[in-house]
């Protein structure tokens, strides 16, 4: 599990948008997100939060990549269908997920099950995880992850 002060894990990071990233080496602040699934309510309403604020984050020096371990094909339709302005990059084998602690146990209506947790973390660009944020509920999250990184 990745906590704030760690150097983030050695991964390169392809997203939808054709760039990569290295989060140990990121070069510029990068905000990192995780979320459960393509086309949900709540992942929506996430993704179309930080496409808002995304000329925002650009002004002040910040990429913006999200997470989950859906395919790429299915992070294509979800971008074109709200016309999202981040890019999303697929872990499908659960790499990334798995380095930052984000696939945990869930529980719904007593079921027990293996998921994403939805979580955010600022990259410095040294590589340092300068902010972490766990268990995220998504009304004004990305307007506080904007204010963090004005704040690096």
């Amino acid at each position: 599990m990745i906590n704030e002060g760690d150097k983030a894990p050695n991964i390169d990071v392809n997203a939808s948008d054709g760039s990569a990233v290295n989060l140990a080496s990121p070069g510029a602040p990068l905000v990192l997100y995780f979320y459960p699934k393509d086309d949900t309510s709540g992942c929506t309403k996430e993704a179309q939060d930080f496409t808002e604020l995304a000329g925002d984050f650009a002004e002040a020096g910040a990429r913006i990549v999200g997470v989950s371990r859906d395919p790429m094909k299915k992070h294509d339709k979800f971008i074109a269908k709200y016309d999202l302005k981040v890019p999303l990059a697929s872990d499908e084998e659960g790499r990334i997920s798995d380095a930052f602690g984000t696939w945990v146990e869930k529980s719904m209506y007593g079921r027990k099950y293996m998921g994403m947790e939805r979580s955010t973390f600022l990259i410095g660009k040294d590589g340092k995880v300068a902010r972490a944020w766990r268990k995220v509920k998504v009304p004004g999250h990305a307007a506080e992850v904007l204010k963090a990184v004005k704040a690096l």
